[in-house]
């Protein structure tokens, strides 16, 4: 066994390395917000330039075989410590991440970073538009290059595996199509019995609400619910999302549409359940690879119960819906909270997946990881993908798109990223966010009184303890059993829906 004198220069050396990387990787980082929030079109090509230089540089960094030296010369070091110590996870993190970038070549990695460039600026131009031919040929290069980066990775039962591994590790499309099936098969007799009743009005939500006041209340929202705007801020953009820099830097961005005042609304929500996880992370793990949500399932999990379970709940609103009314007096002064609160649980066969209901929300996720799979296996032209997208939305929710802004072109991941491993985190988020919320409240009853009265410490608390702290020292899976005592399952989120949509329809 090493002793701690010859181990610690080691451990130091790895640290300062892995410090050194997450800053270039935090430098692209802000590069890109700035590339999706206030950077001129005519920047794109030198911005797709710039990201690819630091992707290079960061990952030839990593991969340097002096890495691996350390990693190897720390395994006994590792392996005498307890499993969740901080400094057997920073190694084991890291080792796992290492043995994963060694295997894709650094050009490859800058040739990929250039290309989602320039394939997301030619998305601005063509979603718009209605021009899918505009983007076509960006894609076919995408389908290559993922096909190429999964190829990496030989030894997969199935190509999508090593794509979906980057985002939810330990996950196989094979589970997940079995998953997304059992799903599948609870939801839609709940969507057919919901869609066959009269629909619920919402033209309470589809007045004129100005832009500044509806970012006004966002802020106010934001603050009340614990985001630490000394660590962040709020922006606009095409596509919600959240970024980190480093913990004490963790921003959102929003969208706003004058007529519909549930895009802001719950766009600040979403993120800020991300937000809050980053933000919760343990401080002294800033700038190593444990500064980070463990999986994109678990990161969703967090905006979806901030969104949904809280953010769409009759308790909430009973405390914010006179905020609301107060700042909107014009709109909402005559609305009643449950005619609110019916709006904004409205079900209904939709065309967008960020707008769509709780219930219906899945069906859209499960249409994109299975065009992703078809795709990848070559059993669909990318040239057919819209044809197919429509005829999925046919069969699957009864609506067809009229354009392809509204069908092929509405999601920005293929656009940005892979063909692959891309939307499943969605599903997994849905799923985790009732079994942990399921857990808060067996610990703490009390969370659902709280939320009534604008209290929501106590559940903010919970989640830091129980999941924000660790950041990616565990796994995915050893988080979720750590924490609700169980593997991932369906049934908490069918027990939610049932409940909670029976209530609303009667059902």
């Amino acid at each position: 066994m090493q002793t701690i004198e010859k181990t610690e220069p080691k451990l130091l050396e790895l640290k300062a390395r892995l410090a050194e990387i997450h800053d270039i990787e935090a430098a692209a980082s802000l590069l890109y917000w700035d590339q999706a929030t206030y950077m001129p079109p005519g920047g794109a090509a030198a911005r797709g330039r710039q990201l690819a230089t630091l992707q290079q540089i960061s990952h030839s960094k990593f991969t340097d075989p002096a890495v691996g030296e350390l990693l190897e010369d720390l395994r006994p070091y590792e392996e005498s410590l307890a499993y969740d110590s901080d400094e057997a996870s920073l190694i084991r993190v890291a080792r796992r991440n290492y043995e994963i970038a060694v295997r894709v070549p650094a050009k490859f990695m800058a040739q990929l970073s250039m290309h989602r460039t320039q394939t997301y600026e030619a998305w601005v131009v063509a979603r718009p538009t209605n021009s899918f031919a505009t983007v076509e040929p960006y894609l076919e290069k995408t389908l290559d290059l993922s096909r190429e980066l999964a190829n990496f990775f030989p030894g997969y039962e199935h190509i999508a595996d090593p794509l979906i591994d980057f985002a939810d590790y330990g996950m196989k499309a094979s589970f997940l199509r079995s998953l997304f099936a059992d799903l599948r098969n609870e939801l839609v007799p709940i969507v057919e019995a919901i869609t066959s009743q009269p629909p619920i009005n919402d033209s309470c939500l589809h007045q004129l609400y100005p832009e500044a006041q509806q970012l006004d209340f966002t802020l106010k929202i934001l603050e009340q619910l614990g985001y630490d705007f000394h660590r962040g801020r709020q922006d606009k953009t095409h596509h919600p999302f959240m970024t980190n820099f480093s913990i004490g830097d963790v921003r959102i961005t929003t969208r706003v549409y004058e007529n519909d005042l549930g895009q802001a609304l719950f766009s600040t929500i979403h993120e800020m359940g991300h937000a809050l996880y980053e933000q919760g992370i343990n401080l002294e793990y800033e700038g190593t690879p444990l500064a980070a949500g463990t999986s994109s399932g678990v990161h969703e999990s967090q905006s979806r119960l901030w969104e949904n379970l809280v953010g769409r709940s009759l308790g909430f609103w009973n405390y914010y819906y006179p905020q609301l009314q107060a700042a909107f007096p014009a709109q909402l002064g005559e609305i009643s909270l449950d005619t609110f609160y019916r709006a904004i649980n409205k079900v209904g066969r939709s065309l967008i997946r960020t707008d769509a209901d709780e219930v219906t929300y899945n069906l859209h996720v499960m249409i994109r990881f299975d065009l992703e799979l078809q795709m990848l296996e070559g059993s669909l032209d990318v040239k057919d993908l819209p044809e197919a997208w429509n005829e999925r939305y046919r069969s699957d929710l009864g609506i067809i798109p009229k354009t392809d802004t509204d069908g092929v072109l509405q999601d920005v991941h293929w656009y940005t990223g892979q063909i692959g491993g891309m939307f499943q985190g969605y599903t997994l988020g849905n799923l985790l966010s009732a079994q942990f919320f399921e857990a808060a409240i067996l610990d703490h009853p009390e969370i659902l009184i709280d939320i009534e009265q604008g209290q929501c410490i106590t559940l903010h608390n919970w989640l830091k303890d129980k999941i924000y702290q660790h950041g990616c020292k565990y796994t995915a899976t050893e988080l979720i059993r750590g924490v609700t005592g169980a593997s991932l399952r369906i049934e908490p989120f069918i027990r939610y829906i049932r409940r909670k949509y029976g209530q609303l329809y009667t059902l």
